[in-house]
């Protein structure tokens, strides 16, 4: 079994009801145990600043699938909530599904990169996982709680 953290997002189409509604489908992926969810949070958009808000929230899952089979029912979820992709990076999204950590496991090939690229400097990765396991320390070391000292909130509040 491995323990798997993934980050929600979502800024369209009602975000609130839709991460509440994703958090629950995580729980009915086969072979995988729902553990513990973050508050949802409401955080400024990354990239363009003409979109709304977004909802985060951060999942943790117990799972006997590997991260490439984990990864393939978090894009059918994300594909059942309207989710397209069309390569336009921090734009408006129905639901993102991004799995943070997959154990202490570091993957890096064409479908996934695992730790996620900005889980040192998002403020809605952070706080949310300190939320779960506030003794978190990631693959390369570095604490979650240590993050906090150089990644402010940046007026994201806790819904």
């Amino acid at each position: 079994m491995a323990f798997c953290y993934i980050g929600l997002g979502a800024n369209l189409n009602d975000p609130v009801s839709t991460v509440k509604i994703a958090l629950h489908e995580m729980s009915l992926i086969p072979q995988s145990r729902f553990v513990a969810a973050s508050k949802i949070y409401v955080s400024k958009p990354m990239g363009p600043a003409d979109q709304p808000d977004y909802v985060n929230a951060v999942a943790l899952i117990e799972t006997q699938l590997n991260a490439h089979q984990l990864f393939e029912y978090t894009c059918r979820i994300e594909q059942d909530h309207g989710r397209t992709r069309n390569g336009e990076h921090w734009g408006p999204r129905t639901l993102d599904l991004d799995i943070l950590l997959f154990d202490q496991d570091i993957i890096d090939d064409d479908k996934l990169t695992v730790p996620h690229y900005g889980i040192k400097d998002r403020e809605f990765v952070i706080y949310p996982l300190l939320d779960i396991s506030p003794n978190l320390v990631l693959p390369c070391g570095t604490s979650i709680e240590s993050l906090t000292e150089n990644v402010p909130l940046n007026g994201m509040t806790a819904l």
